[in-house]
């Protein structure tokens, strides 16, 4: 039983994170992706590259996040959120930014152990569908 409390426990903190980066960036998506081209404009990354990306991140993370709160399709949101730390990873060694790598590595590190653990998500929307 307290399997079952820990796995949401540990999603809802993943997905609180994920889910809460997307929503402070969505009202400030054109100050978000300025400041984002700015941190990638000594890197060899176009902007072609750059400003998508940085439009589409808040919106991936909202709903990544939401997907991983609620426990809906929770494998699929694992994996989105980790094609997504995986695109912020290279994006941080691509412009040396090492401070921020932790956090991203500890990110994928919750994710991997959640998607291991995936027969523990017992209090989830996925549940309900299931019945």
């Amino acid at each position: 039983m307290d399997t079952k409390w820990a796995y949401l426990l540990s999603r809802l903190a993943i997905g609180l994170s994920f889910f809460g980066h997307g929503l402070v960036r969505l009202p400030k998506l054109v100050g978000f992706s300025h400041w984002m081209v700015g941190q990638f404009s000594k890197s060899y990354l176009p902007d072609t590259l750059v400003i998508p990306f940085s439009y589409i991140l808040p919106f991936a993370e909202f709903i990544a996040g939401l997907m991983i709160i609620l426990g809906l399709f929770t494998r699929q949101g694992l994996l989105f959120a980790g094609v997504i730390s995986l695109a912020l990873i290279f994006g941080t060694t691509v412009i040396e930014n090492w401070e921020a790598l932790p956090s991203q590595l500890v990110h994928v590190a919750f994710l991997s152990v959640l998607l291991a653990y995936l027969p523990h998500n017992s209090y989830a929307v996925d549940k309900i569908i299931k019945k």
